[in-house]
């Protein structure tokens, strides 16, 4: 089969007399005359300076260029946005941060669609752009390879972003100067790449290499690196094979492969936002994926490693003793991952994790199956009288299985938070914080610095915290988040009030709150949805359209026949 015949999309824009004006537009950014005849291949860069996440990144889109440039096809490199969590976290504008997945997935679709072009390199950096660049994909289903922008190297002993909310808690508490505060800032952010613990980068990056949509050990290499420069490189010529191979990413995305992305996720003790991304990663792929998947594999996976937020080790330090290819290769050999699955290396996951050796004698990050952190999944879904539709909870065994306590009700997480500052908060108490989920923000905001003030004021241990709004892969603690029906659209949870007992077991599978049917029904009658400032624009168009929580918070509308 000749170059031409790849050609499946492109030809219609380049070929024949009356394309000459598009190739006369192609020509004047590069495009030399036997070009028109390669496959086009658009590389999707998340650059920009607004993160450190991806202000690297045009360089990795410059690699995967020539990757597929050497390899037959001819790169178009085009960029889409990212808004960064860490800057916007605990401000109005954190509003935007799950939004960003949706014009991120849709303006990938637009740019490949629109240009023609015959597969897809996409290159992110940050929680957001890496599961809009898979949505875009699925939904694309033209060949496609993910390249992660890679981690973040630690800072000043061993610090990263999480370090400086924490931090922020611990002034507050005492227990730092001004001046330590200071230093701290000064020190956590060396340079390029994504917050650097099993937080939700990490968590996605490795998610989507066991997805089977990225190189193996795309995950597990830092930012600034000669693994990550060859990843990229490697990936444009990937592309052009897996068009020849007629290999598309709904065969690679299969229900299997999502089984696989849930059961790392788990052994790896990653972030609960890994449960919304891949339900909404699934409903791009057209994969029937739900909350009770979570579960039912959470129950056969243990949690093995030790890593950051709730363990000890950062990503680099994990990516020193062998990355995550050795956990999946001891994983497919206890049976935890299906074998078979395609990816977009051509070969099968087994064939990938064939010759991976075993991680170095004496390394402490990842444990045994003998002797795993957690026997079964971190990520607990509850439902309960305050969550009849599901919640997501991250519990690695640390906070414990059970927590009653008065609940304290806010109506904002910046309510909440200067509550935690000002010491109105006491151990016993659970921290209700409300019309935070997707209609309600509108946007779904992570709860991080709730948490780590928690944290940095010693309270972990004492106080829990439930949410229709989500966390951060950095939060830890005694967390519920997800809690549907949100309280923008009159769940249980908009329902409480200040004073109620909350109970979360874990072992129950339970989140519930000791108050009457009959009592519910009442104030449920009183119940009216508050005012809410947005009135236009994205956040408007997003609450409009968003679905719950429990499905993903997507914005997949319905077939125009139904």
């Amino acid at each position: 089969m000749g170059d031409k015949d790849l050609r499946r999309y492109s030809r219609v824009v380049v070929d024949g007399d009356e394309r000459a004006p598009s190739r006369a537009m192609l020509r004047a950014v590069g495009f030399q005359e036997d070009d028109f005849q390669r496959p086009q291949i658009g590389i999707a860069s998340t650059w920009s300076m607004v993160t450190p996440c991806n202000m690297h990144i045009n360089g990795l889109a410059e690699e995967a260029m020539k990757g597929a440039n050497d390899a037959g096809g001819m790169g178009v490199v085009f960029n889409t946005i990212s808004v960064s969590d860490g800057i916007s976290m605990g401000t109005p504008g954190m509003r935007y941060s799950l939004v960003s997945r949706e014009i991120i997935a849709d303006s990938i679709e637009a740019v490949v669609a629109a240009e023609g072009f015959d597969g897809i390199v996409a290159i992110g950096g940050c929680d957001k752009n890496m599961p809009a660049c898979v949505m875009a994909m699925a939904r694309l289903n033209r060949p496609s390879v993910f390249v992660y922008g890679g981690t973040i190297r630690p800072g000043i002993k061993r610090r990263d972003i999480i370090s400086v909310f924490e931090a922020v808690g611990a002034k507050s508490a005492g227990k730092l100067s001004a001046s330590e505060l200071l230093e701290i800032e000064q020190t956590a952010i060396p340079g390029p790449g994504a917050c650097g613990g099993m937080y939700t980068a990490n968590t996605m990056a490795s998610a989507i290499e066991a997805l089977g949509m990225s190189l193996a050990n795309s995950s597990a290499q830092e930012a600034v690196s000669a693994a990550k420069l060859s990843d990229c490189h490697r990936a444009g010529a990937a592309v052009m094979n897996l068009i020849r191979e007629d290999i598309k990413p709904r065969d690679i995305m299969t229900r299997d492969a999502f089984e696989n992305a849930i059961a790392l996720v788990i052994a790896l003790g990653g972030s609960t936002n890994a449960v919304l991304h891949l339900l909404a990663i699934a409903r791009e792929a057209e994969v029937d994926l739900s909350l009770d998947d979570f579960t039912r594999i959470g129950a056969k996976t243990p949690v093995l490693a030790d890593v950051k937020p709730s363990g000890k080790y950062l990503m680099s330090e994990l990516i020193a003793i062998g990355g995550i290819q050795p956990l999946m290769k001891r994983m497919l050999d206890r049976g935890l991952l299906h074998g078979d699955c395609m990816t977009v290396s051509g070969k099968t996951l087994a064939e990938n994790l064939a010759d991976v050796e075993d991680y170095p004698d004496g390394q402490k990050i990842i444990c045994s199956f003998d002797k795993p952190l957690k026997t079964d999944s971190h990520l607990a879904i509850l439902y309960g009288n305050l969550a009849p539709e599901g919640a997501v909870a991250k519990i690695t065994g640390k906070e414990g299985l059970y927590f009653e306590g008065n609940a304290r009700v806010f109506h904002s997480e910046e309510n909440a938070l200067q509550a935690i500052l000002d010491g109105a908060i006491k151990a016993g108490d659970v921290l209700v914080i409300r019309y935070e989920g997707p209609k309600g923000g509108p946007g779904m905001r992570e709860m991080l610095s709730p948490t780590a003030a928690i944290m940095g004021k010693g309270l972990g241990d004492d106080v829990a915290l439930i949410t229709d709004g989500r966390f951060s892969g950095g939060s830890h603690g005694f967390v519920v988040g997800h809690i549907t029906p949100e309280a923008a659209v009159g769940g249980p949870i908009g329902l409480i009030t200040e004073g109620d007992i909350i109970r979360i077991d874990v072992v129950r599978k339970e989140v519930s709150v000791n108050v009457s049917d009959a009592e519910m029904l009442r104030r449920r009658a009183q119940w009216k949805r508050p005012n809410s400032s947005v009135r236009r624009g994205a956040l408007a168009k997003y609450r409009n359209e968003v679905s719950s929580a429990s499905e993903g918070a997507v914005t997949i509308p319905p077939p125009w026949d139904e």
